[in-house]
């Protein structure tokens, strides 16, 4: 399956986004688990399965990645794409049928969801970059842009917007969480197999109008020279770049898991009648700066290269994990727990288009697809890590505790973070 001939390499930027805006499905998992862990309610799941359920999705997504690279290396990107929307609209739909329990859940939302994310994600970064080996950071910013917009999108539909899907929805007279499952399954199938017409690769031997490839390839630049697989997985860089990448991601995906359930706890405890309001309008702003970075990070890279920016940006977010009690009382706690969701998924969208270009970079641009794949484990290793991490201590904290348990997570997440900061500065490219 070819897709659609394209004359504007501008219209891929277009289909990867819509790929991406349905994608960032699993960033709004947070707005269903007050529901789904609510005692009284109609699940009555631990914060531990529901964590489980988001980390099982995201590891799905990373491993079956790997799978996806090297399978539009093979047959083409649009088959790929194509094939990851109707997985993740049936994941979504069969959860939203038979997902009264945390099983059906986790099978369904968790590791079908994910397998259908993880096929699709990988093709608008491969195929972005041959399209545009002259704004490398920019468009893998941009490809992966939708992704934490979308989530925006997700969460408000879910939650507020029109009177909240959770609360106004009834699909074959399911409760209100498994009927969005159901509507957004089918949505998410639509966008994706729309995205999947427009990726194309450009003709052989392609490059933009007027620009020449570098001659010498520093580690600035260039992605000139090929690595395969095999002996990527054989250099120190890639597992330099690769525990970078574990410390960054995990940072970004506990907040992701939490922020709602940390929100309410940290709010309550503060005075805070609206801690629900709150909440939601945080994770929307989580989202729209996650979309924010991947953007202006990428943009970034291409003027300071790719270290610089991924050091930077690992700095930054180590301070802010270690400093969020104390952005909260300086800035007073609902404004200061915005603002902590706003830097936060800012910098840890930038992880999204910093780490596809340093691969980029460091193993070629051609191989792009099937190499980040093998990078992209970190991630789901990350998504292991860091719900679990958060889901342990608020399972472990006792009514009289206070939100206070909530700073050992945090604390855990920024020393990953500067730790890795640390990593990348060392990191030279191969030979």
């Amino acid at each position: 399956m070819n897709g659609l001939k394209i004359t504007n390499r501008w219209i891929v930027v277009v289909g990867a986004i819509l790929i991406q805006l349905a994608l960032g499905a699993i960033y709004a998992w947070s707005v269903f688990t007050a529901l789904l862990t609510e005692p009284s309610g109609n699940y009555g799941f631990s914060a531990t399965q529901t964590a489980w359920v988001f980390s099982l999705g995201l590891a799905t997504f990373a491993v079956v990645m790997v799978f996806a690279g090297k399978w539009q290396a093979k047959s083409g990107p649009t088959i790929v794409a194509l094939t990851g929307g109707l997985v993740l609209g049936a994941g979504y739909i069969l959860g939203g049928i038979f997902g009264s329990s945390f099983l059906a859940q986790l099978l369904f939302i968790g590791a079908l969801g994910g397998a259908g994310i993880g096929l699709a994600y990988v093709v608008p970064i491969a195929v972005g970059v041959k399209w545009f080996p002259d704004k490398k950071g920019l468009i893998t910013g941009l490809a992966v842009a939708g992704f934490g917009f979308g989530a925006t999108i997700w969460v408000k539909l879910a939650g507020s917007w029109f009177g909240g899907l959770l609360h106004t929805s009834s699909i074959l007279g399911l409760p209100g969480v498994q009927s969005v499952f159901v509507i957004y399954g089918v949505v998410f199938a639509i966008m994706v197999v729309l995205g999947s017409l427009v990726m194309v690769n450009p003709p052989a031997g392609y490059k933009p109008e007027g620009w020449k490839p570098p001659v010498n390839h520093t580690a600035k630049s260039s992605g000139g020279v090929e690595f395969d697989s095999g002996h990527m997985l054989r250099t120190k860089q890639f597992y330099a770049i690769w525990l970078v990448f574990i410390f960054s991601a995990l940072a970004g995906l506990m907040v992701i898991y939490c922020i709602k359930l940390f929100g309410i706890d940290a709010l309550k405890y503060n005075g805070i009648k609206n801690a629900g309001v709150v909440t939601g309008t945080a994770m929307a702003w989580y989202a729209i700066f996650n979309g924010l970075g991947r953007i202006v990070w990428g943009m970034i890279s291409d003027k300071l290269g790719r270290k610089k920016a991924i050091f930077f940006m690992t700095l930054f977010q180590g301070v802010i994990m270690l400093m969020i009690y104390h952005i909260f009382i300086r800035m007073g706690v609902t404004a200061g727990f915005i603002a902590s969701a706003c830097i936060i998924g800012f910098n840890f969208g930038g992880n999204f288009a910093l780490f596809p270009a340093i691969t980029a970079d460091f193993f070629g641009n051609h191989t792009v697809g099937k190499n980040y794949g093998w990078m992209f484990t970190a991630y789901g290793i990350a998504g292991i890590a860091g719900p679990q991490l958060a889901g342990h201590f608020k399972d472990s904290a006792t009514a009289s505790s206070g939100p206070i348990f909530w700073m050992a997570p945090f604390i855990i997440a920024g020393v990953a973070c500067l730790l890795g900061s640390v990593i990348i500065l060392l990191t030279k490219p191969p030979k």
